[in-house]
């Protein structure tokens, strides 16, 4: 579980020696609920992203557990460090919007006729409540030749889950090399 502390001031100074001390500032809100200020140590925030299973995983902000999902983060333009993080509620029963990720398997038949294997969309956005909401999209890609795409309409959502992009809007796919 990630460990974080509650922010009580929120000036620019204070947020500065925060940062300063190797931390990551977040925001904590749900639908209804009032938002928690928080800071996590940084290096402990992307070890334990990049290790997580699941979407949805719990924080312990002042002994309160809560289990959250990454909304969005805020990254440095000149040395893409990462400055802040939102962090949604993951709350029972209310639909809400999440990203899920698409993972592949498999080795496109195109890339032998000088094709290239793109990612369109790495994340793919869909509505439900937590209970619902898959972990990821496992695409089969072997049969993709050059010019082929899998597009959104070609996913399985599972029963409750909605995709609110275009049916045409392409995922994964091979195009031709120049």
């Amino acid at each position: 579980m990630l460990e974080g502390i509650a922010r009580n001031s929120m000036t620019k100074q204070e947020t500065k020696s925060l940062r300063k001390d190797g931390y990551l500032i977040a925001n904590i809100y749900g639908k209804g609920l009032e938002n928690v200020n928080a800071a996590f140590k940084k290096n402990e925030f992307i070890k334990f992203l990049r290790n997580k299973t699941t979407i949805a995983f719990d924080v312990n902000v002042d002994g309160n557990t809560i289990k959250v999902v990454v909304q969005e983060y805020q990254k440095c333009p000149i040395t893409s460090d990462l400055l802040h993080v939102d962090l949604m509620i993951a709350q029972p029963g209310v639909r809400t919007t999440y990203r899920v990720p698409v993972t592949v398997e498999g080795t496109p038949k195109g890339l032998k006729n000088k094709g290239l294997f793109i990612f369109h969309k790495k994340r793919v956005p869909v509505k439900c409540t937590i209970e619902n909401l898959p972990e990821s999209f496992h695409l089969q890609i072997a049969d993709l030749d050059t010019g082929d795409n899998v597009l959104v309409r070609d996913l399985e959502l599972p029963e409750g889950v909605s995709c609110y992009l275009d049916p045409r809007v392409p995922i994964v796919g091979v195009i031709k090399a120049k």
